[in-house]
């Protein structure tokens, strides 16, 4: 299993809150191909971060409109 870092996650974030595909942390940089990509690793890292330490993954909900 990877070691993922909390530094490794705020660098993602930054970059997918920016718009940027390129992320850079502890000396390392990284291309993602698209928006989706680095949205998954984000995902992903948040999953496995939420294992490791026996917190519940962030819950994500989206509102609906109906006009009626």
């Amino acid at each position: 299993m990877t070691t993922w870092t909390e530094t490794e996650l705020s660098a993602l974030r930054r970059a997918y809150a920016s718009g940027t595909l390129k992320v850079s942390y502890d000396g390392r940089s990284v291309d993602y191909g698209s928006a989706e990509d680095l949205l998954r690793r984000i995902r992903l890292i948040e999953g496995e971060i939420a294992a490791a330490t026996g917190k519940p993954k962030p819950r994500r909900s989206f509102a609906s409109f109906a006009k009626g």
